[in-house]
């Protein structure tokens, strides 16, 4: 039936639970496209017909262009969702996405989350003086300014702003600024070890 192939697209991307990012489906995207193109193609040759008398065409012919506009939609929908969960991600994992997630991304979408990086980089050391604003710290309000953390891996030495350095060995434990914590809790490193 005409338009199942883009459907598809998005009734995958709906079925993925908690805005998680499924593969890329180049192939069924380059089904989708070239069943539009075929749609497109028998327009116009019905097109010419119709111009020459056939007017029992007409309605042949927008049905394919209701399909093809269905397609389109779903087509720029199944791209839009992905961008947007892409661009939440950068906000979830920070600059440096997991290897697992970067698999299920096209090229043009690892090119786009670098781009959208880079800008939200630019923008952060625009604002808030010398140092810029780092506004993907604080995601929630926080309760207290420190809070306990266990290491979960071995991560190396990591310093605080008065100079202190800590050394994160897997399963120790510390006491430590929230805002410098927050991105290792979201990377894995650390866990917020709650009393």
């Amino acid at each position: 039936m005409a338009g199942e192939r883009a459907v598809a697209l998005v009734r995958e991307l709906q079925s993925a639970a908690g805005g998680r990012l499924p593969p890329f489906r180049a192939e069924e995207l380059r089904q989708a496209l070239e069943e539009m193109r075929a749609l497109y193609e028998r327009n116009q040759a019905d097109v010419s017909e119709a111009k020459a008398g056939r007017t029992d065409l007409i309605f042949l012919i927008r049905f394919r262009h209701c399909c093809l506009l269905r397609n389109q939609r779903c087509i720029v929908a199944y791209l839009y969702d992905r961008l947007l969960r892409i661009r939440a991600l950068r906000w979830e994992y920070g600059s440096i996405l997991p290897n697992a997630i970067q698999f299920h991304m096209a090229a043009e979408e690892v090119e786009w989350f670098n781009r959208y990086k880079k800008s939200l980089a630019t923008y952060m050391r625009s604002v808030g003086g010398e140092e810029g604003l780092d506004l993907t710290q604080d995601i929630k309000p926080p309760k207290s300014l420190y809070i306990e953390v266990r290491c979960l891996r071995d991560y190396g030495e990591f310093e605080i702003d008065d100079g202190t350095t800590v050394l994160l060995k897997k399963n120790s434990q510390h006491f430590l600024p929230r805002w410098k914590c927050e991105q290792l809790i979201r990377q894995g490193v650390l866990e917020h070890i709650l009393s």
